[in-house]
């Protein structure tokens, strides 16, 4: 009997990042059946990957970087695939010296578009990801993003009704609208409105709620995990975001959704990918303030902020849901 090619997947960070990269899983494991397919990623994600059916086995980083490398030299891959590169994943690769296929970031072609407006680089994200990979010979089968979660979490919420699901986190506040433009749209609906985020966004949250005339405004920032909030995406009718990983999940399940940029920007290559039912709203600057949206160069809180809440109220109006 051959034995199975053995295939390791590095991406630590972070949550979006490692859902966009679910594409290249399924069609390694779908295109090459003889494979057993690993993926290395920090601990505190563990569960974005531990139901994807397409992985054979997890690994995960925890601060223990000199054992993680004692442990997956055991395994004696044939291939890795580094989708992170970074300085960690580089010394990953040198350590376990074997053949390797590495993402390249296009830093340069970035840099060139965040400060002269010069767009070199057309490719999302997940195509940027199968680059590397052409002589593998896998190709992307254009299906877009999995997640894999359970239909029966319990959350405190009703998810048979019609709802929309807003998520008002983002890594940085100059990625998060304001409370003003969530109010004026929530004024505006007549529908119950989920809001998903961190601890850090509860606060706004409860002050959206005793601003805003809507009576069904629910809040679940910081009091679900990720996984339990992508449940209450999925069962959702509309999604709303900012430019963070809960817009990944609505691609994955090709839910209409209606996406908020200010200091990044679509052309960055984290936009909606493959939703066909996906519409983004960007501030008037026409080129991304900052790489990961932590600095903006027109408002010290975000140009995101400057988005007049009646376009966002009208987009959410022209959606058939």
């Amino acid at each position: 009997m051959n034995r199975k090619t053995k295939i390791l997947i590095v991406r630590f960070s972070s949550i979006g990042d490692i859902i966009l990269t679910s594409p290249v899983i399924r069609c390694i494991k779908l295109q090459h059946k003889n494979v057993e397919l690993h993926y290395l990623t920090k601990y505190k994600y563990k569960d974005i990957l531990f139901q994807n059916p397409y992985l054979d086995s997890c690994h995960y980083y925890n601060n223990n970087f000199s054992e993680l490398i004692k442990n997956l030299k055991q395994e004696k891959y044939d291939v890795v695939i580094d989708l992170h590169n970074n300085m960690r994943s580089k010394i990953l690769r040198l350590a376990l010296a074997t053949k390797n296929y590495v993402y390249n970031k296009e830093n340069l072609k970035k840099f060139l578009l965040i400060n002269f407006g010069l767009n070199f680089s057309k490719l999302h994200t997940v195509d940027r990801y199968f680059l590397p990979l052409k002589n593998l010979q896998i190709k992307n089968d254009n299906n877009g993003l999995d997640i894999f979660i359970n239909d029966n979490y319990n959350v405190n919420f009703n998810t048979s009704k019609k709802y929309i699901s807003w998520c008002i986190g983002g890594s940085y506040e100059n990625k998060k609208l304001s409370d003003k433009q969530i109010v004026y749209v929530c004024d505006k609906l007549d529908l119950p409105i989920v809001f998903i985020g961190g601890l850090q966004e509860s606060d706004l949250a409860e002050k959206i709620i005793t601003k805003s005339s809507n009576n069904k405004l629910y809040n679940f920032c910081g009091k679900i995990n990720f996984l339990e909030s992508s449940f209450l995406v999925k069962k959702s009718n509309l999604l709303l975001t900012n430019d963070t990983s809960i817009l990944h999940v609505g691609s994955a399940f090709k839910l209409p959704t209606i996406s908020f940029w200010g200091c990044t920007k679509p052309e960055l290559g984290f936009r909606s990918y493959l939703n066909p039912s996906s519409y983004h709203i960007c501030s008037e600057n026409t080129r991304p303030c900052s790489k990961h949206g932590k600095s903006c160069k027109l408002l010290a809180n975000g140009c995101v902020k400057t988005i007049k809440p009646e376009i966002i109220y009208k987009k959410v109006k022209e959606i058939e849901f």
